[in-house]
């Protein structure tokens, strides 16, 4: 299955924050959004929508527990990591498994031609295997009840 075909059982909707903003805003976004992370775009006027970096909870709490609640009147670009990692559409779940295991991250950017497109966090990958299993499961099920063997 490729990411495009993830992407379609989707909320359309990606939630955003500007590099300048503080802190205590991501973290009120990321509550009020029930989401682990957000992707930063830039604020430079008509640049404004170049993803530049991804802001997670882990940031925020890594923040309040080095430098106390002065920490929430920081700006996102001071805590968010710049060094992101993405993928594209025409990426494969197991690809995106991989790169969310090599880079110990939760969530991906999809981008599409240097656009955002979407956001893909583990959850989503762990649904889709889900999904897989119960169907391999279901389609054994009459095998095994006929007393077949389920492979060869």
């Amino acid at each position: 299955m490729l990411v495009a075909d993830l992407m379609k059982l989707k909320n359309a909707r990606v939630p955003t924050i500007r590099m300048t903003e503080t802190i205590e805003m991501a973290a009120t976004l990321l509550n009020r959004e029930r989401i682990g992370a957000v992707v930063v775009k830039d604020a430079c006027g008509s640049e404004g929508d170049t993803v530049v970096g991804i802001f997670s909870e882990r940031d925020v709490v890594r923040a309040v527990a080095e430098r106390g609640a002065a920490s929430l009147k920081l700006r996102v670009a001071d805590l968010m990591s710049r060094n992101m990692i993405s993928c594209t559409m025409a990426d494969t779940v197991d690809h995106v498994r991989a790169l969310m295991d090599t880079h110990h991250v939760r969530h991906l950017p999809v981008l599409q031609e240097h656009q955002l497109v979407g956001v893909l966090s583990i959850r989503d990958v762990i649904a889709y295997d889900v999904k897989i299993a119960e169907e391999s499961a279901a389609s054994a099920r009459p095998l095994a009840e006929a007393g077949l063997p389920l492979s060869a």
